[in-house]
């Protein structure tokens, strides 16, 4: 049997063990679970506009609807927000009169499942995989802000689910995987410059809205009443209950272990992309944190520094990436690095903010021949010292311009005319990298992973915590889709 079968047959028995099956699932899960059918859904040709609903309507989802607005390829058609009354949804709700409105994904998939043939997701990471998983299901084409899903088996089931509904298009939100650095990386390993690669540095030297927290918290902070537009249980979805606080609502969540991927999840997946992907580094071995200021239980450090090894593959080197955030906690550079200026392309840092006069966020890149560096997002790379550069340029091979944005690649892919650059079987494994190194922090302990079988070796306790807590009563359904 393989593993993620078994323990997918393993969390299912927990959950049943600790809350019972909901006997109230929207209709339209228990329409499928009674005779194993999708709604009917309408595709999209080449010639006709894509038919999208759009979750999450306020804050960065409100940024999504209207980038893939501006494309000129999308109708969208419905808008849904467990806070849709509230100030910051208004703006969107007012430019789109004609969409239909929903403070409940399943009830808008229920109400108009035939008219809808996308969906984009702007909301929290926990609550990706319920909105993907019921998606991939319905046969919506589904794209979701990164990181892709907060565990490591959120991510497994979603990549399967991904691979069995193969004609459904997927995009996870790391928009600089549509941007000048992904084809200037894929170009120069193509033609031989960047090979050889053996050590990372990779770096987010922002605050971020959990540094002024107390690490000496004992308990999650105290219940607040919920807000009257707010539907906070649906907020929820599958995530353990938690009452309301300001501390967890908007783009607080990010910063507890409950709810989200610290600033690993969060800015890894801007800076961290075409490495994983272009060096084939799937899973790692080891993961170590080297650091941790301010550890515990409930939210992220203010400062970490964490070691992801992983192995020689096909005849590419071992490589060892190194992890830091926090303000202060600032990698050093080799010999001729120069300065790295602010990339104004780059957004700011959600809940903080980019010092420019200290290092910007991004990577330094070290091979045996060569050493690059590099910002965040689309940001292309730099060959270090500038002398080496110079000597290099008449090498340096022609680097293809992207046909479309990220936006525009996914609903081009919906119309079958292109191929997403970020689905879930390319950008799942690198969530799944995040989701172990979150865990080397929350329990502040060395990770060793045996990568065939995917489970942790050496502590029994964190090889249980991949699948995390089980779903609550009446969201069990969504693992089994």
């Amino acid at each position: 049997m393989k593993h993620n079968e078994a323990s997918r047959r393993t969390f299912l028995k927990k959950a049943a063990v600790l809350s019972t099956v909901a006997g109230s699932f929207p209709s339209i899960l228990t329409a499928r679970a009674d005779s194993g059918n999708t709604i009917a859904h309408r595709q999209a040709s080449a010639n006709e506009r894509v038919n999208l609903a759009c979750i999450g309507c306020g804050n960065q989802g409100a940024e999504i609807i209207e980038a893939f607005n501006k494309t000129g390829l999308a109708n969208i058609v419905a808008l849904c927000d467990v806070d849709l009354e509230a100030p910051h949804t208004a703006r969107i709700l007012e430019k789109y009169p004609q969409a239909k409105r929903f403070r409940d994904f399943r009830v808008m998939f229920d109400q108009m499942g035939n008219e809808i043939d996308a969906v984009c997701a702007g909301i929290p990471d926990f609550a990706h995989f319920p909105v993907a998983m019921l998606s991939l299901s319905l046969g919506k084409h589904i794209y979701v802000e990164k990181p892709m899903a907060r565990t490591f088996y959120e991510a497994e089931l979603m990549i399967q689910a991904a691979k069995r509904h193969n004609k459904v298009v997927t995009q996870v939100g790391n928009q600089g995987h549509s941007e000048a650095n992904y084809f200037q990386f894929k170009a120069w390993k193509d033609a031989g410059i960047i090979k050889d690669v053996y050590a990372v540095t990779a770096h987010m030297n922002g605050d971020r809205r959990w540094h002024p927290y107390d690490p000496a918290i004992r308990k999650f902070p105290d219940a607040q009443p919920v807000p009257s537009t707010l539907d906070w249980d649906t907020w929820l979805m599958t995530s353990m209950y938690h009452d309301f606080s300001d501390k967890f609502h908007y783009g607080n969540w990010r910063g507890w272990y409950d709810f989200g991927m610290g600033a690993l999840g969060d800015w890894g997946a801007h800076i961290l992309d075409t490495i994983h992907e272009f060096l084939e580094l799937g899973l790692p071995y080891e993961v170590e944190p080297l650091k941790l200021e301010g550890h515990n239980d409930y939210f992220f450090p203010k400062a970490s520094t964490l070691l992801f090894r992983f192995p020689k593959r096909k005849k590419m080197p071992p490589v060892d990436i190194t992890w830091y955030d926090g303000v202060k906690n600032i990698p050093a550079v080799p010999e001729g690095y120069g300065t790295l200026a602010l990339d104004p392309n780059i957004p700011p840092v959600a809940g903080g903010k980019i010092q420019p006069s200290k290092l910007p966020p991004g990577k330094i890149i070290y091979s045996k021949e060569l050493t690059f560096k590099g910002g965040s997002h689309g940001s292309t790379l730099s060959i270090i010292p500038e002398e080496k550069a110079k000597a290099m340029e008449s090498k340096l091979p022609e680097v293809p311009q992207t046909t479309s944005n990220h936006y525009a690649n996914f609903l081009l892919a919906c119309q079958g005319r292109e191929k997403t650059r970020s689905p879930f079987e390319i950008n799942g494994v690198l969530s799944q990298v995040f989701s172990l190194g979150v865990m080397a922090q929350r329990l502040n302990t060395k990770i060793l992973f045996d990568r065939t079988t995917k489970t942790i070796t050496n502590n029994a306790f964190a090889n249980a915590w991949l699948t995390q807590a089980p779903p609550r009563k009446g969201w069990e359904e969504y693992y089994k889709l």
